[in-house]
């Protein structure tokens, strides 16, 4: 059986479970506290990062950057960073906008010190990083909103890699509660329609001992 080593509230994570769902493959889960360096764990993953994805066949693949690769180049019948070479630029461009500049101004920021910092032990969130994060978010909403309307998909015609990672962060953060989808309302249409996929379904269920979802966490028609 597929592996898949992850932190339940890790957008990187829950990228790398939307690709594997939308390219349907089997792969189980295992959570991981990283911080702890499990000696089992570091000879699979000297980084001690999540996620690691290991195949069936043995092969240990670290990174959701590297992994998601991997899985387009061995699986490629549900392409999913695109046909030609523009729009695997705007693909890759986007992934990396919302992996870099996303995570840096807004999940970091709130995911980080909301969730990460509390199971790691490191203590309260830091109240300036909170407001950061919350200002910086409605700027990304409002980016976000403007690809949408502009564009059938983020990234151009095709639903891609570049819609999964941008749900997968903003999916972490509504599990928390900290998204305001009155920012953009194309932004809000946009995730209803990644949310309403069946590879979406499993997150839509996915608890963590201390967080309670808001109400519409799992609700398709919010």
């Amino acid at each position: 059986m597929r592996i898949l080593f992850h932190l339940p509230l890790s957008p990187y994570c829950r990228k790398v479970r939307l690709v594997l769902a939308e390219k349907k493959l089997p792969f189980e889960l295992r959570a991981e506290r990283v911080w702890e360096r499990r000696e089992e764990y570091l000879a699979l993953n000297p980084a001690a990062t999540v996620p690691a994805l290991v195949e069936e066949n043995g092969l240990t693949i670290p990174d959701s950057a590297v992994i998601c690769e991997y899985l387009d180049e061995a699986y490629p019948d549900f392409n999913l960073i695109g046909l030609t070479h523009a729009q695997r630029v705007e693909t890759r461009r986007l992934v990396a906008w919302f992996d870099g500049k996303f995570d840096a101004e807004v999940t970091r920021n709130l995911n980080g010190q909301k969730y990460i910092r509390r199971i790691a032990g490191r203590g309260h969130p830091d109240a300036s990083a909170l407001r950061t994060g919350y200002t910086e978010l409605r700027t990304h909403l409002q980016y976000i909103g403007w690809l949408a309307e502009t564009r059938k998909w983020l990234a151009g015609s095709m639903m891609s890699l570049a819609d999964l990672t941008a749900a997968a962060h903003l999916s972490v953060l509504d599990f928390q509660g900290d998204v305001d989808w009155n920012v953009s309302a194309a932004a809000r249409e946009w995730y209803a329609r990644i949310k309403s996929r069946p590879s979406f379904r499993p997150l839509l269920n996915d608890r963590v001992p201390g967080i309670t979802p808001p109400a519409h966490y799992a609700d398709l028609d919010f």
